[in-house]
């Protein structure tokens, strides 16, 4: 089983709300995650606010293997 590192989308029209998540490579992009490891908002009205990670989480699926998507990996270099 590989696991990716990737977002999930949830929330309303307009006002997205992203969750970064560990996840077969295989399941779909809204469908079964392993753990969820932070949020994205890109609405939110504080720049505090738009990015919160778990990196004790997130450190430990990327030891054992776990790829984070292109995406993920820019959003985790700003952070």
């Amino acid at each position: 089983m590989a696991v990716k590192i990737r977002l999930s989308l949830q929330g309303a029209k307009k006002t997205p709300i992203y969750f970064i998540i560990a996840t077969d490579s295989m399941s779909c992009r809204d469908g079964d995650f392993l753990e969820k490891l932070g949020q994205y908002q890109p609405k939110a009205a504080k720049p505090s606010d738009k990015l919160t990670v778990n990196r004790e989480a997130v450190a430990k699926w990327i030891a054992k293997g776990a790829q984070t998507t292109r995406t993920v990996g820019q959003l985790l270099n700003i952070k």
